[in-house]
């Protein structure tokens, strides 16, 4: 995922809301949304890479949740395994958070931002390999983890809660979908299809190009140019009495106008109580 803003206790009734939009290369071979079990037979709800197994997004029936976004940082090669392994393994996993922290080798991968979290235990974590203070910079790679409060957050290719351009859009739609439940989906769907670019003035500054930053800077990014652009976009929400709502939009080709259309929908429900 490049683009994620989620909400922890955040109002009364909705204890976890998450709005996400995947950028990847259209190349990529995906599997959407659906339940799909790793090799020693846990269940994943999820989309899948089916390149290299893992995924950015998922859940199980039992409550762990977690989801990834990439680091931005030019000129950095990928590591030797994927990121998207790191929520399969978190899904996977039987220990808590910080003996998952322990068995995970930071220089591995490439730059990346995890949070997992427990339904049922109510713990919540983010952790990354790169220097929160410099995400962009290519310092020696070492793990960070820091329990997530609380409240509504951000994440895109920089570090936990950066308050880019794209983020702050995402995050007003979502503070207006907690608070105006009947128009909930509406917000959310507009964030998330909105291709404005940010202003020169706005753009951060992670390493790349600046056309390639404007161009990467609206919350559902078109590089049809590049081969890459956002691929689906996601809304999980869990509700008070233990209901799960995963939707997911798989977008059509680049260059089209975004939608949550109903051909490309989506859904997955479970309970966790």
């Amino acid at each position: 995922m490049c683009l994620i803003a989620f909400a922890i206790d955040a109002v009364p009734g909705c204890p976890l809301l998450v709005a996400a939009n995947r950028d990847e290369y259209l190349e990529r071979p995906t599997a959407p949304l659906q339940r799909w079990r790793l090799d020693d037979g846990t269940e994943i709800v999820g989309g899948r890479d089916l390149r290299e197994g893992g995924t950015w997004m998922g859940l199980t029936p039992g409550g762990r949740v977690a989801w990834l976004t990439n680091v931005r940082q030019a000129g950095v090669e990928r590591g030797a395994r994927s990121r998207g392994e790191l929520v399969a393994r978190w899904l996977q996993a039987g220990t808590d958070v910080e003996g998952f922290a322990a068995a995970i080798t930071a220089a591995d991968y490439g730059g990346f931002n995890l949070v997992v979290g427990d339904l049922r235990q109510r713990r919540w974590h983010w952790m990354s390999n790169c220097d929160p203070a410099r995400p962009h910079e290519a310092v020696p790679a070492h793990l960070h983890l820091a329990p997530v409060a609380a409240g509504l957050h951000t994440l895109s290719n920089a570090s936990l809660d950066t308050p880019w351009p794209k983020t702050r859009r995402l995050a007003d739609a979502m503070g207006r979908a907690l608070n105006e439940h009947t128009r909930a989906d509406a917000w959310l769907a507009q964030a998330l299809t909105d291709t404005q670019a940010a202003p020169d003035a706005e753009l951060p500054h992670s390493g790349v190009p600046i056309e390639i930053e404007r161009a990467l800077s609206s919350p559902f990014v078109q590089m049809p140019q590049r081969g890459y652009g956002t691929r689906c976009s996601s809304v999980l929400r869990w509700h008070a009495d233990g209901r799960v709502q995963f939707d997911e939009w798989t977008h059509a080709a680049p260059g089209e106008r975004p939608s949550f259309a109903v051909a490309g929908h989506r859904r997955e429900q479970l309970t966790v109580a």
